[in-house]
């Protein structure tokens, strides 16, 4: 792969007259040279290139080494350390490590940049950013301006997304009334924050970059919980289904996806998971089974598969992928509930507080498996096929992709 370099913007046939004023004797200006016209795409320090830059970023539970897997070389690069992660998320380039009350941020140096009709993919190096203070970590979420990174406490901390970008830490604000274990999700220049106030039913507000108010999405959400950005727009679990808030033209709106029968609460979509740019989101349904969100449809699918570890969702056409206690990987119709694949993947009964997690591109899925020190490459379009399984030792508790 070549790195991107500017280029010069050729100009045949440039002559420079001089005109003679009458009067006067010398001669007009000189050219200056051709300004320098950078590459469409073009980003100062990384290497564009045709296809995703898949990385993993793990954590070493035992070490506390934080490690960044490049999936295409297949090289590691360590990333100082991290004692005791208790979670993490990714916005599709940082990952976000909570350790110790604050949460440690990592450019992966992998990402890409979502034109709609057009998609630009980068590489550049790892580099370890900062940290910011902060418990309980739910999600982060960005689009180009501004991170929210959400807290279970019901707050979330804005980072300018530029300044991390360039490799630095910028906080421009802090929101306080968030709903507790909901997240804050920006959306069309603006936050979509989900609230819960005393005495009121739960909803969703917009505010503009510094927090602020601007206006509310009049369907309401119970009990909001999980957050989901796709490319319908975004999803917050609520107590009686789902609400999908969508925008256009500046105007904001919300469309309930109601559950297709009466659920318990112990059983309500909480924590959202999907290959990003997809339309299908996976959820646990508590110790009974796993929801299939089709936002495309408005549509719900429940498949029994008992209780569950970890669970994601491929895509559109793509299978419901969960792990189960006895380390087995499940593949299940998201259309229809129906199993139709499952391997013994993890060594053996899952132990408390090695609980996996999936990561799903557009061609493979990645399973961690703490107690082997290994993350397995499942092919889930043949059977589950274990296509690779990288040794990275210790016990990767904690994984998350970006670059996708």
């Amino acid at each position: 792969m070549k790195r991107i370099s500017k280029k010069t913007v050729g100009i045949a046939g440039l002559s420079v007259v001089a005109v003679v004023l009458a009067g006067c004797a010398g001669s007009g200006p000189e050219a200056s040279e051709p300004a320098e016209e950078l590459p469409h795409g073009y980003v100062e320090g990384a290497e564009e290139t045709a296809e995703a830059q898949s990385r993993l970023t793990v954590t070493d539970a035992d070490s506390g080494a934080v490690r960044v897997l490049d999936l295409i070389t297949g090289d590691v690069t360590e990333v100082g350390q991290a004692p005791g992660v208790e979670g993490a998320a990714g916005d599709g380039r940082f990952a976000y490590l909570e350790s110790g009350g604050a949460v440690r941020i990592v450019d992966t140096g992998s990402w890409k940049v979502d034109h709609g009709d057009h998609v630009h993919y980068y590489r550049a190096a790892v580099r370890e950013v900062g940290t910011i203070p902060g418990s309980g970590l739910v999600s982060a979420h960005s689009d180009p301006a501004v991170v929210a990174v959400s807290f279970g406490n019901g707050s979330a901390s804005l980072l300018d997304r530029a300044k991390l970008d360039e490799g630095t830490i910028g906080e421009t604000g802090r929101i306080s009334d968030v709903a507790r274990g909901a997240a804050v999700v920006p959306h069309d220049g603006h936050l979509l924050v989900p609230v819960e106030q005393p005495g009121q039913v739960g909803g969703v507000q917009v505010r503009d970059r510094d927090g602020q108010p601007a206006a509310a999405i009049d369907q309401p959400c119970p009990n909001p919980a999980g957050a989901a950005a796709t490319r319908r727009g975004v999803v917050f679990g609520c107590a009686d289904g789902a609400l999908l808030v969508t925008s256009k033209d500046g105007t904001f709106s919300g469309e309930k996806i109601p559950y297709p029968r009466p659920v318990p609460e112990e059983e309500r979509a909480e924590d959202f998971h999907h290959r990003p740019g997809s339309d299908t989101l996976a959820a646990k349904a508590g110790e009974s089974g796993v929801w299939s969100l089709d936002v495309a449809h408005r549509a719900w699918t429940f498949a029994a598969t008992g209780p569950t570890l970890a669970v994601n969702a491929v895509g559109a056409g793509g299978p419901l992928l969960a792990v189960t206690p006895d380390g087995a990987l499940h593949a299940f119709d998201a259309e229809t509930g129906h199993e139709t694949a499952t391997v013994p993947l993890l060594r053996g009964p899952v132990g408390e507080g090695d609980a996996p997690t999936i990561e799903v591109d557009t061609t493979r899925a990645y399973v961690n498996d703490a107690s082997a020190g290994v993350v397995h490459e499942i092919d889930y379009n043949d059977d589950l096929r274990r296509a690779r399984t990288f040794d990275l030792g210790g016990r990767v508790a904690q994984m998350v992709e970006t670059g996708r």
